[in-house]
């Protein structure tokens, strides 16, 4: 018998509902938000209302696209966390309510296990292209910078994690700092496309093990400018392109150093990316060159998995139907990473 997962996603400002079949994605709807970018930042309140507006229609054109009846599904597999509480409540609540009405299971998700997962997403019965247990697994995005060794869909280990900072927190405050609109990362990356990627030397942290930090790349550029900008007020302006691909260059070998680093020290060679940031084309790039000077098998997702969405959740609620890990309708939606 067939399992059908509908997926919500609600964590942040993307409302997206995905139906998938047997591990084949029939449907996967995303309504963004663009009211932030005037306020150069997602501004909670605001996203949680689009949330309420949305998660209606999106969920009935997830189904309608899929070609299936709601009485088809299987079970509901929703984000529980991290992210906005105020989001994720509006697609915990709804996940609820839907999953009673039809009298079947509901599956909570970690959204970040989620994007690693999204690797294993099939658009076709014949799609064969993820990686192999264990992997590794970069996940880079604008609240999480992590190494994930992966034995099994159901078994993550976090071997190194941002101490402060993540990487596309780096890249949209300094993007701020340059006047760059909001989302900084990438018009960062558009920008660096044109620049010198040796025109700058920004500070590179020196911290223990697998672990990141970026708090001192985003004190060491917002410095730079400061001081150039005093003897030159059309610095940025006039280096805008160099100073984008130095940033962009700098922050890729800091993520790529680690985590060949842990490649080489557990001798795993299946190398994955995965979260926002991984549709950043220095870091595609980048990791495409490691893995043919090292010898990887690397796996890169498609741009449209790369940001939230629903499909990666109804892929992960897939595995866990099949394992029985359902959720009871007392649960609790987690703003909080160490909470899950």
């Amino acid at each position: 018998m067939s399992i059908t997962i509908l997926g919500i996603e609600s964590s942040c400002d993307d409302t997206s509902s995905s139906v998938i079949r047997d591990g084949v994605m029939l449907s996967n709807v995303i309504a963004s938000q663009a009211a932030h970018e005037a306020y150069g930042g997602v501004v909670p309140e605001l996203a949680s209302r689009a949330h309420q507006q949305n998660i209606i229609p999106v969920v009935a054109e997830a189904i309608k696209r899929a070609g299936i009846d709601k009485s088809e599904l299987s079970a509901v597999a929703f984000t529980r966390g991290p992210g906005l509480m105020g989001s994720l409540l509006v697609g915990t609540s709804f996940a609820k309510g839907l999953a009673a009405s039809l009298d079947i299971p509901m599956i909570e998700v970690n959204h970040l296990q989620a994007h690693v997962l999204a690797h294993f997403i099939k658009e076709t019965p014949d799609d064969d292209h993820a990686p192999s247990f264990p992997f590794l697994c970069l996940l880079v995005s604008g609240g999480n910078s992590q190494i994930i060794k992966v034995n099994a869909y159901n078994d993550m280990e976090v071997i190194g994690q941002t101490i402060d900072d993540a990487a596309g927190e780096a890249f949209d405050k300094c993007a701020k700092v340059m006047g760059l609109p909001y989302p900084g990362g990438p018009v960062i990356d558009k920008l660096a496309k044109e620049g010198d990627p040796k025109a700058f030397r920004f500070a590179r942290p020196h911290v223990d093990g697998y672990d990141y930090s970026f708090s001192g790349l985003k004190t060491s550029f917002l410095y730079t400018l400061r001081d150039a900008v005093a003897n030159d007020p059309g610095f940025i302006e006039n280096n805008k392109a160099s100073l984008c691909a130095s940033l962009q260059k700098t922050i890729v070998e800091i993520l790529l150093d680690k985590l060949v680093r842990a490649s080489k020290d557990l001798g795993i060679r299946d190398i994955a990316i995965a979260g926002g940031v991984s549709a950043n084309s220095g870091l595609r790039n980048g990791i495409v060159e490691e893995g043919r000077r090292r010898g990887w098998r690397t796996f890169l997702p498609e741009f449209k998995f790369t940001t939230d969405n629903a499909a990666m959740i109804a892929m992960a609620g897939y595995y866990r139907y099949q394992h029985g890990d359902f959720s009871s309708l007392g649960v609790s939606p987690v703003a909080r990473l160490q909470e899950l």
